[in-house]
């Protein structure tokens, strides 16, 4: 996986993230999504205003990998399975979509009967075209990587996907390792079907692109930049995400104030982003239409293996006293106003497998005598010396809640504990991957999709690409290569459980909490829900005329 896309490089990124979950809560630890109904019944012809934000390239599914055309693909496109609310996985277009036992083919059928909004017939090929033009790299599309697990994929030259088209609706794809959860992937953009008029030109599609999802462009000139995007209801969809309303308009806000101040006044219907100098206040004046609910984002620090006093017995014991030492339900009180959700795993409880009663989660409460004692026990192995630093990006807006950890740190071990500022993200990222950093580091995940697996394999197997703490355990990868070859959904899950198990044993990376999605909605729509991914479920709001 793509550690440059994962690993988030600011506060105010998380703000406005593009994956996460999200529900209507008021005290920040509602962890399930939730619906608000405050408008009486709606207008299935009124048109939803929300905010957006200028899309960085042309809007197509394999070239976009960013918030703000990304909330507009996934209303325009409609591809083999979706996520709702919960994370739960849906066919789409699929009728069914088979992994084999040992995980490394899968079969899917489309249903018959779809179309592009041209009226051209969505097929096997609409697939599997776009997804190899997506992955070849001389295309250099920032989506490719999602491809890298296909037979026939290169990072390096242009090549084929092995991928078997039987007939209009039936395909077979061949991975080139096991990885029982694929299916699961299927919903993210980059696996949308691309008509043939695609290919014409590319760059003139991408500005008024052409979909088979619930939504489609209001026509020509729909997009007009650097100011909206409005879409109408496609009334061909087929699947289950049938519009409730008319349409959406996207306004792209030059800054979250600006929406903010729309929202109050009931001009923008539902935002997903509240600014800084809100954050404080906007539950109070919002009250039941406020949003503050955990998402698909888990924030850390790594200790890198080869750091002095942090390997073997001595460095886990470190390790669990740092993690114990820790008050975060404080920190994300006081630094970030409860929008922030104490961690109790490594992953995020929006998706399906999460579990907050894994065996040794206890070592992420806040446990003063417990880790005084357990840093007492490293000492007498080595005696500690030096001082603990947590280094991180000073351009995210990271200092505050750096410095509150590293003093509660110190408070409770009486060591010296600080954190160490890098100027830019850019510069923290170099010396990481460099393996040039002597200190502790910020880290983060930010779901690729809705899976336990997307956020342990790719960070803690041994070699893996952003496993940036080098961290190996052979127990834990046993665990992982068995839970991603278990068809079995419960069985992988638990298996990936009891991988966690060991990480919490280890603490290559010490949790610290969940990003939650911070929003709102006015007073004229009901049946607001946030999706898992952070963004609200704009097909099934509903408007007062």
């Amino acid at each position: 996986m793509n550690s440059k896309k994962a690993v988030l490089g600011s506060i105010a990124t998380i703000g406005v993230a593009m994956f996460a979950l999200t529900a209507c809560s008021s005290d920040g630890g509602d962890t399930s999504p939730s619906t608000s109904e405050t408008a009486g019944s709606g207008s299935s012809s009124a048109i939803i205003m929300t905010n957006g934000s200028e899309p960085e390239n042309p809007l197509i599914p394999g070239n976009t990998n960013e918030t703000g055309g990304g909330k507009i693909l996934d209303s325009i496109f409609a591809g083999l399975v979706y996520y709702d609310a919960t994370g739960a996985v849906h066919n789409e277009v699929a009728e069914s979509i088979v992994v084999s036992d040992d995980a490394m083919t899968v079969d899917v059928t489309l249903q018959d009967g779809w179309t592009f909004t041209n009226g051209e017939p969505v097929t096997a090929s609409s697939f599997v075209d776009a997804w190899n033009y997506t992955a070849q790299a001389s295309n250099a599309y920032l989506n490719s990587y999602y491809f890298e697990d296909i037979d026939g994929f290169s990072y390096d030259e242009d090549s084929a996907l092995n991928i078997d088209v039987t007939d209009d609706l039936n395909f077979t794809i061949h991975l080139n390792k096991p990885a029982a959860d694929f299916a699961q992937r299927l919903g993210y953009t980059a696996f949308m079907p691309l008509p043939t008029a695609f290919y014409d030109d590319p760059e003139a599609y991408g500005e008024n692109p052409i979909g088979d999802g619930p939504y489609m462009l209001a026509g020509d000139g729909a997009w007009q930049h650097n100011v909206q995007i409005d879409l109408v209801t496609n009334p061909d969809y087929k699947g289950g995400r049938t519009p409730q309303n008319g349409g959406v308009t996207f306004v792209f806000y030059a800054s979250q104030d600006a929406a903010y101040a729309d929202l109050l006044q009931n001009n923008v219907d539902v935002i997903d982003g509240i600014p800084d100098s809100s954050l404080a206040t906007y539950q109070t004046e919002l009250g039941d239409r406020a949003v503050n609910q955990a998402a698909a984002i888990f924030q850390s620090f790594t200790i890198p293996e080869s750091l002095p006093h942090f390997s073997g017995e001595e460095g886990k014991l470190r390790r669990q006293a740092l993690s114990m030492a820790i008050d975060r339900p404080t920190i994300t009180n006081v630094i970030f106003n409860d929008t922030r959700t104490p961690a109790s795993d490594f992953t995020s409880p929006v998706v399906d497998g999460f579990s907050d009663t894994l065996t040794g989660a206890d070592v992420l409460s806040y446990n003063p005598d417990k880790a005084v004692e357990l840093w007492a026990e490293a000492d007498a192995i080595s005696p500690w010396d030096g001082t603990f630093g947590i280094a991180y990006n000073s351009d995210g807006g990271h200092q505050a809640w750096v410095d509150a950890v590293a003093n509660s740190i110190k408070n409770v071990l009486g060591i010296d504990a600080e954190g160490a500022p890098y100027a830019t993200f850019k510069e923290l990222r170099s010396a990481v991957n460099d393996r040039t950093i002597t200190t502790a580091f910020r880290t983060g995940w930010q779901a690729d999709y809705p899976g336990l697996y997307n956020f342990l394999g790719p960070l803690y197997k041994t070699d893996a690409g952003s496993n940036d703490g080098d961290y190996s355990n052979p127990e834990f990868d046993a665990l992982l290569e068995q839970g991603i070859s278990t068809a079995d959904n419960d069985a992988r899950n638990a298996l990936l459980q009891q991988a966690q198990e060991i990480l919490l044993q280890d603490l290559p990376a010490i949790p610290l909490w969940y990003s939650n999605v911070d929003g709102g909605f006015s007073e004229n729509v009901s049946n607001v829900t946030f999706g898992w991914n952070s963004v609200p479920l704009y097909y099934e709001i509903t408007k007062s005329a």
